[in-house]
């Protein structure tokens, strides 16, 4: 698994500056700043695009990549995505590690890495896990300086009631 980040251009190109454009829409919500984008590898096709909803939908399980992961499979017409990618602002969570690994995701795009609530680079470290069924290639730091100022400032406002 490779966490490092990286300045490819299929890495950083326009599918990571889509998902930071949700996660600021979600921000301008209430929501916690999380975008995410699901690629068909082969085309470069958008499938499907989310932002966080937790609050929106009063749905602990309403996370960028849960809902993207959903409309993808939706479009697709199947349950599990082998020739996407996914490009989100922050680092999984176990449910959204656990949900890629099912949807068998080819390669996960990360920005910001989370150091408390993290599953792949922290925390369980699911995809490292020999019980996990997919492990998918995962590039870490994606844009991860302005996928990190959202949320610092997002949270820095809450912080001094301006939110």
């Amino acid at each position: 698994m490779n966490t490092a980040p990286t300045t490819s251009t299929a890495a950083s190109g326009g599918y990571m500056d889509r998902a930071i454009a949700l996660a600021r829409d979600a921000a301008h919500r209430g929501e916690v700043p999380v975008g995410a984008v699901v690629v068909e590898a082969e085309t470069g096709r958008i499938v499907a695009e989310a932002a966080n909803r937790t609050e929106t939908d009063r749905d602990p399980t309403a996370h960028a990549e849960i809902l993207a992961l959903r409309e993808a499979a939706r479009v697709l017409g199947a349950p599990r995505l082998p020739g996407c990618d996914l490009y989100v602002t922050l680092e999984p969570c176990a449910m959204c590690a656990a949900a890629i690994a099912f949807a068998r995701i080819r390669r996960v795009y990360f920005g910001a890495f989370d150091p408390k609530g993290g599953a792949v680079d922290h925390g369980p470290r699911l995809f490292q896990q020999p019980t996990i069924h997919h492990q998918p290639e995962v590039v870490g730091g994606v844009r991860e300086t302005a996928c990190a100022r959202l949320l610092k400032t997002f949270f820095a406002e809450r912080r001094d009631g301006n939110g």
